[in-house]
């Protein structure tokens, strides 16, 4: 079973109540709490040592990756953070110093955008270290961004580059978040996500939550990272650089749909407000279900996936 087919099986029959506006299917679950004009956006996300960093890798670039995920996924929804808990699993001869040097680097990416670490749990877990984070944040009543709203002939876009992720960035990357409120109240947004698992795959999920829709995609204008490119060469070519923007996974960036009369005026828009991110419009929601890339040489269906646990 793949991790997809294993969610889909284990949210088939989830219990829900009156305080819940969106559950499992989206970056985050949307909940009605009475605050005055805001929504509550939950969201729980975990590393694992040897899956999403290495045990050698800096403790404190650690402790930054398992918060910035979390926080990526309420920047996907338009949200604010507010607060975290955090949640360790640690083998019986763990380094202190370690887990403090992990909490440095996790307590500076919280300061900075002023989430409050509130509390969580420690335990033991025999082979490797595992840092679980939830995060609470908020969204204007009816504002949060879905991956279920995209139409067809909606244009694509993607902030930022894709690709070469495990050269470092998937460590030190910044979570989108003034970048998705900014999206979100501009109100010409149909759906968004954020892209962790590769583009090829992310963007399917949103597909299918938007109804089954499909989309083209252009290949000349993906945003291919330098990284991705730097890796292609080490690798004399045999995973093309364009394979690894589409596959890679954990870019972090956004990817969302708008309508086709307000591409030009956000562009815009985001070139006045953020001139230091790049944003690239990479092709248009279709009918016809799937995805397809148009190169030089046509147009084909784009069979790849991004990552899968489980694979």
């Amino acid at each position: 079973m793949t991790e997809f087919e294993l969610i889909t099986a284990l949210t088939a029959r989830l219990p829900t109540n009156d305080f819940v506006v969106r559950g499992a299917g989206d970056d985050c679950a949307v909940l009605e709490l009475g605050s005055p004009g805001t929504q509550t956006l939950l969201k729980t996300d975990a590393v694992v040592e040897g899956i999403h960093f290495l045990p050698e890798t800096e403790p404190a670039r650690v402790g930054h990756k398992a918060l910035a995920r979390a926080l990526s996924d309420i920047a996907a929804m338009g949200g604010t953070p507010t607060a975290a808990l955090i949640s360790l699993g640690l083998p019986r001869q763990f380094d202190p110093q370690r887990i403090q040097e992990l909490y440095r680097g996790l307590n500076r990416l919280a300061a900075r955008y002023q989430v409050a670490v509130v509390g969580g749990e420690t335990t033991t877990n025999p082979e490797r270290l595992w840092i679980s984070v939830t995060v609470l944040g908020t969204v204007p009543r009816g504002q949060a961004l879905l991956r279920s709203g995209a139409k067809m002939g909606d244009a694509l876009f993607v902030t930022g580059e894709l690709g070469g992720s495990l050269l470092g960035k998937h460590l030190d990357f910044e979570p989108r978040l003034d970048e998705g409120r900014w999206l979100a109240e501009s109100g010409r947004v149909h759906a968004m996500m954020d892209v962790s698992d590769g583009l090829a795959g992310d963007l399917g999920h949103l597909l299918t939550a938007s109804g089954g829709l499909g989309a083209d995609l252009w290949a000349a204008a993906l945003p291919i990272s330098p990284a991705a490119k730097e890796q292609a060469r080490q690798s004399d070519l045999s995973k093309p650089a364009r394979v690894a923007a589409l596959s890679d996974g954990e870019d972090f960036e956004l990817v969302f749909a708008v309508p086709p009369g307000q591409a030009v005026p956000l562009l815009d828009g985001w070139k006045a407000r953020f001139p230091q991110v790049r944003l690239s419009c990479i092709g248009k929601i279709t009918a016809e279900p799937g995805i397809r890339l148009r190169t030089e040489d046509g147009i084909r269906p784009l069979n790849m996936k991004g990552y899968e646990h489980f694979s």
